[in-house]
């Protein structure tokens, strides 16, 4: 079954924050851990954006202690994800507040003389020296933690909805 969907509405403001750094809103992302799950991206955004197989060489994808999801970090060896491509500025707005504050957002080089941001840990609090396990992920965690993103994107829809009619009065 194909799933479609209208996409975000773009705000009209610049991005600040993290997003401060983006020179476009069709940027592509390079996700690692529960945003690689086409079930995940549904639940946040309602579609499945463009995506390619990528690898970043120079990252890790650790697992974290008391976290299903991962952290990249910068170790030897090669992280596999995929590049998210053609988010808007809504979807950009979106993944950076569900991505948890650890994480620091960073332009990195990929495979293939590519490029993509990524949100990365600097702070290595919690990383645990084993990588993470997404086939565990997908295989013990995914369905509930799909159920968890529907859940926050309700909530912060509401938030940004009960925000926009205070300004609006």
């Amino acid at each position: 079954m194909t799933h479609t969907a209208t996409r975000l509405a773009r705000p009209t403001s610049k991005p600040s924050g993290r997003l401060g750094q983006l020179s476009e809103d069709q940027e592509p992302l390079f996700v690692y851990g529960s945003l690689r799950f086409p079930e995940v991206l549904l639940a946040l955004l309602d579609r499945v954006p463009a995506n390619a197989p990528a690898q970043a060489q120079g990252w890790r994808v650790a697992a974290l202690a008391d976290y299903v999801y991962p952290a990249l970090v910068p170790a030897p060896g090669t992280a596999n994800g995929i590049l998210l491509l053609g988010l808007t500025t809504q979807e950009w707005h979106v993944l950076d507040a569900f991505e948890n504050e650890i994480y620091q957002l960073h332009c990195l080089s990929l495979d293939n003389n590519r490029s993509g941001w990524a949100y990365v840990c600097h702070s290595f609090v919690g990383v645990l020296p084993q990588d993470w396990d997404a086939k565990h992920f997908a295989e013990h965690e995914l369905d509930s933690y799909v159920e968890r993103c529907r859940i926050w994107r309700q909530r912060h829809e509401s938030v940004r909805t009960d925000l926009g009619q205070a300004g609006s009065r």
